[in-house]
């Protein structure tokens, strides 16, 4: 079942400030979203059947179709030809919806001239003028042909002086290969008990020209000594469907920048990767960095002049013959190229297009920079599925951002499915909780002066029932990006807590500090202090033996409020350690901030420390360290291998390591073995 709800909320909104209809908001969502259900359920007749509904339900407006068209192309799943179906169900609406009450005018008038022979000749000056206001062309003929009178709209609309009609018959105003069948149909309808027909034939006008139009063809039969003539009343179809066409036209393209819009953009994928399309394509997706921020800053003029300048590049570096440029979102551009020459040629374009960006985009006073991300995705072309090479597209766009934006990234199809592969882990998460799959392990922080224990450091480990025992660097990045992060530490940290409560119960003052990995977003929980005291007065375990590492990166991140709650965690006896420093990533601004209680140095510090190593990494590793003194907090390492790498830790001052050298993680029993015995 199909749900219309949300599709047609949002569709009301976009054309409620357009309509003439009376309708409560309640009463046009209803029906909006029964038009949601025809689209996204029948094909191009279900399209057309909405358009004539809606001008049925007075949605008369041509603002209101042009937003439908726009909203309807650009946020669902409905086809350009569902779209031009749509348009064209409203424009025959709107003809039928005219015909009708031009019919019943032409009834009127029709009945006034017979009441006017009869009664008032009065009548008749009523009846000449609403036959002479017609928008439509109009035709008084004898039951031969002979044409007794037309109308103004009729004479403009064949190019005719009404003295040369004077003269003409009836049939020659109509396309030779049309005659025929017209002179049938007449007689059938004198014949018939019917007073009219509507039929659709060629004209020609007096340059010779050939339009196509729509008659509307009365018989009016008066008294019996009187004798019947026609009434014909003509459209001009090619107007019609010229405005038909103004109108898909409308709904394919994008009204800001001219260009093609993601409806049209679509269409060319599913062209492409049909059997009759290209060996080969590329796609490329430009996504404008900050675009948000530069709207926010500038306001949405100055936004609407950045999505010209980056349209007029692409077309300038993407012109016709070499791709199809298309605004495919609200900040977003694509580039079909068919048979590229090659995946390098495709590269020195996109460089070229960013080149083109390096200048800035003077608006008044203001010089606004504009950088780019960019996704190319390049494969064969015929065979393959249009929406999966969006979703490549906007997934290479991904990790350019993540790579530091104002880039470009090309598309791997092994990095796609191992990041697959791990969101679909994240996703997973909520269920392996409810099911027990997750436990917590510890890696003992040894003291390089004694060999004690001085900490356990818990590590969140997946017992997964079908990948085997999973550690945290599968599944910890992809779990932060959807937020299952701050539900799984929550756990790891009670599940932490109740145990080493149990440890301290046993060993009092020998206890070890509990470490714990603090990932970035949980420093943005505005209730992480509350969370931590919760769980610590739920266990029992003191404040000043739980310790949060931090990594290298966070304290550029933090804003002073999340500085803040930290600073409060540390207040109240939670140690804090910055972990993974490997150097020259860490502001000293922002780590004076910080009230840390120790530092932990990561593998490349480490290991530019055992023997052999790199005189250069040898000097910058000591360097480091010795800086790392004057912060006069306790130092640790991480992933130390050797002995000797263990002994020059020592020597400089290091307090505490773990690693391969002193063995692997341990799981709960075996930590209570090792503190316990």
């Amino acid at each position: 079942m199909v749900d219309s709800q949300e599709p047609a909320v949002r569709w009301a909104a976009a054309i409620s400030s357009t309509l003439l209809a009376n309708l409560t908001r309640e009463k046009l969502e209803q029906l909006l979203g029964g038009y949601v259900d025809q689209l996204l359920t029948g094909g191009v007749d279900a399209a057309r059947q909405v358009g004539r509904s809606m001008v049925e339900h007075d949605f008369i407006s041509s603002t209101t179709l042009e937003q439908t068209l726009t909203h309807l192309g650009e946020t669902t799943p409905i086809t350009p030809a569902q779209l031009g179906a749509l348009a064209a169900g409203y424009a025959e609406g709107l003809r039928d919806r005219t015909l009708d009450q031009q019919e019943i005018s032409r009834t009127a008038a029709i009945n006034s001239m017979r009441r006017a022979e009869i009664a008032v000749r009065a009548s008749e000056a009523k009846f000449r003028a609403i036959f002479e206001a017609s928008a439509f062309g109009i035709v008084v003929s004898s039951l031969k042909g002979d044409i007794i009178d037309v109308n103004e709209a009729l004479l403009t609309m064949l190019d005719y002086r009404r003295d040369d009609l004077r003269t003409m018959h009836g049939g020659d105003l109509v396309h030779p290969e049309d005659r025929a069948a017209l002179r049938e149909l007449a007689q059938q309808l004198i014949a018939s008990d019917f007073d009219a027909i509507r039929v659709e034939k060629r004209m020609i006008r007096s340059d010779g020209e050939t339009i196509q139009t729509h008659m509307a063809i009365s018989v009016v039969r008066e008294q019996e000594d009187a004798q019947p003539y026609f009434v014909t009343m003509i459209e001009n179809m090619n107007e019609m469907r010229a405005l038909q066409t103004q109108l898909v036209r409308q709904s394919l393209n994008d009204m800001q920048t001219g260009l093609p819009n993601r409806a049209q953009f679509l269409g060319w994928l599913e062209g492409a990767v049909g059997s009759k399309g290209p060996e080969a394509l590329a796609l490329v997706q430009v996504d404008i960095d900050g675009f948000r921020g530069v709207n926010d800053a500038f306001g949405h003029d100055v936004g609407n002049k950045v999505l010209m300048h980056v349209a007029t590049r692409l077309r300038s570096v993407f012109p016709e013959d070499v791709g199809k440029v298309a605004r495919i979102g609200e900040d977003e551009f694509g580039v079909l190229i068919k048979d590229p020459r090659d995946v390098r040629g495709v590269i020195a374009l996109v460089e070229e297009f960013t080149k083109q960006l390096e200048e800035p985009l003077w608006i008044d006073a203001n010089g606004v920079g504009v950088t780019t991300s960019i996704g190319i995705v390049a494969r064969a072309a015929r065979g393959g599925d249009a929406v999966d090479l969006l979703r490549a597209a906007d997934v290479t766009v991904g990790w350019a951002k993540r790579d530091g934006k104002a880039q470009w990234a090309l598309y791997d199809r092994e990095r796609d499915l191992r990041d697959k592969e791990r969101y679909a882990l994240a996703a997973s998460i909520p269920g392996a909780l409810e099911e027990g799959q997750f436990r917590v392990d510890y890696v003992p922080v040894h003291s390089l002066a004694d060999g004690s224990v001085l900490a356990l450091e818990a590590k969140i480990v997946w017992d997964h029932p079908a990948h085997g025992v999973l550690c945290p660097g599968i599944f910890v990045d992809q779990s932060s990006d959807n937020g299952m992060i701050v539900r799984l530490v929550h756990w790891a940290l009670l599940e932490a807590c109740t145990q080493a409560s149990e440890w301290h119960q046993a060993l009092g003052s020998r206890m070890p500090v509990l470490s714990l990995d603090l990932p970035p977003r949980l420093c943005q929980e505005p209730e992480l202090v509350a969370e931590v005291a919760r769980v610590l007065d739920h266990t029992g375990l003191p404040a000043s033996l739980l310790r949060f590492e931090l990594h290298e990166h966070l304290p550029a991140l933090l804003t002073d409020e999340q500085l803040e709650e930290l600073t409060i965690l540390a207040e109240r006896g939670v140690g804090l350690v910055l972990d993974q420093m490997n150097g020259g990533n860490v502001g000293i601004d922002r780590l004076r901030l910080l009230p840390l209680s120790g530092v932990k140095f990561a593998d490349g510090v480490v290991h530019g420390l055992d023997t052999g190593a790199n005189p250069v990494d040898e000097s910058a590793s000591v360097a480091l360290l010795r800086w790392a003194s004057i912060l006069r907090v306790p130092l640790y390492a991480e992933d130390v291998r050797t002995q000797a790498e263990a002994s020059k830790l020592a020597e400089l001052g290091v307090t505490g390591a773990q690693g391969p050298y002193f063995g692997p993680s341990l799981t709960t029993s075996e930590v209570s073995e090792l503190l316990l015995s």
